[in-house]
């Protein structure tokens, strides 16, 4: 294995870190609201997320869980 081999899969494995950190306009996209609703549950702390500097950042895996307890929590008081 050369070097820019191992270069190659330190840089894959990166990549595939930053994939799962989203940003409020990722997490807007990606719960399909507005961006002001994601930063009306990040004031409620409904919302699981993380500072850099003055930027929220969210988990992707963090969003999925929250998402499915919220889905599961809906079906719960639709009965």
């Amino acid at each position: 294995m050369n070097n820019y081999e191992v270069s190659r899969e330190a840089a894959s494995g990166f990549d595939t870190v930053a994939q799962r950190v989203m940003t409020v306009q990722d997490v807007s996209n990606y719960l399909r609201v507005h961006p002001s609703t994601v930063y009306r549950l990040l004031k409620r702390n409904e919302l699981p997320a993380f500072r850099v500097g003055s930027d929220w950042r969210f988990n992707v895996e963090a969003i999925d869980l929250w998402r499915s307890r919220m889905e599961a929590g809906a079906q719960v008081l639709a009965k």
